[in-house]
């Protein structure tokens, strides 16, 4: 799974822009978010299909970035990602954007993307 982080402007209509263009190519949205700042504005997407997601961002005309992201399910109670968070902090990982994916059956499904992600994956064992 990636998370793409897309490039816009700080205008209305940008944010249509890019679902349309997931849209137009049937590309359903798992996570967004938006982020904005004095020098740039972005929108983060995960999708399920990130060869399709590629292909709609480049017809639309879109400047991204794609990263990989390391995914974990955690009990859907108190407590459970501040465990996750210290281990990734003790294993000097950092962690630039962090989503929950959904929650089912007593369930979180996380998605973050990290510095290191081997050692993110050693940390959380």
């Amino acid at each position: 799974m990636k998370e793409f982080k897309v490039f816009v402007q700080d205008k209305p209509g940008e944010l249509a822009r890019v679902t349309e263009a997931l849209a137009s190519q049937a590309v359903n949205i798992k996570a967004i978010s938006s982020e904005g700042g004095l020098e740039s504005t972005f929108l983060r997407v995960v999708t399920g299909d990130i060869a399709t997601t590629e292909k709609a961002f480049k017809l639309a005309g879109l400047k991204f970035e794609a990263n990989e992201i390391l995914t974990i399910e955690l009990m859907d109670r108190p407590g459970e990602l501040a465990k996750i968070a210290r281990r990734l902090a003790r294993a000097a990982v950092n962690v630039a954007s962090i989503y929950i994916l959904g929650s089912k059956n007593g369930k979180t499904e996380v998605a973050m993307v990290v510095s290191d992600m081997q050692r993110a994956k050693a940390a959380i064992r």
